[in-house]
């Protein structure tokens, strides 16, 4: 997975090309690579954008706003739909589920970094970063997790 991972990275999306290379200097059968690469959803065999957008929609994001935050990211990115790239080609997003950061919720991997309690404002000022615009957010620090007491300890 490593292996596809990086082929993935370098060109945007796995070719078929590039699933033989890697089966190849891995000495393990192409289709056994094939099959690996179109089970996980992670990776992508059509040209994506250059920054992809996982956003969580599952249940505790859902109830904290996901879906409005999906509309607005659809909208400040220029996409209708998750199998589109954006005219510039710098994003694409995508609908997923659970991240593993519920009491974060909304939230969304962007670039291999997590970004939590999303909100309108901090969307735009992710694609305007991104787009290599200045962004001026009045954002606090966010604070530290504190572990839930155990009953009766």
């Amino acid at each position: 997975m490593p292996a596809l991972d990086l082929a993935q990275e370098e060109l945007g999306h796995l070719t078929p090309e590039a699933m033989s290379e890697v089966a190849e200097a891995l000495s393990l059968d192409p289709g056994y690579v094939e099959g690996v690469a179109t089970f996980y959803s992670l990776f992508h065999h059509q040209p994506i954008g250059k920054h992809r957008f996982y956003v969580c929609t599952n249940l505790s994001c859902m109830l904290r706003g996901a879906n409005e935050v999906v509309d607005h990211l659809k909208q400040a990115i220029g996409v209708e739909r998750s199998d589109q790239v954006s005219s510039d080609g710098l994003f694409s997003f995508e609908e997923v589920e659970c991240l593993g950061a519920c009491e974060y919720a909304p939230m969304m991997r962007l670039d291999h970094r997590y970004f939590y309690d999303l909100n309108d404002q901090k969307v735009d000022a992710l694609v305007a970063e991104r787009r290599g615009k200045p962004v001026v957010t009045a954002e606090k620090p966010k604070p530290k997790r504190v572990p839930r007491k155990k009953p009766g300890g």
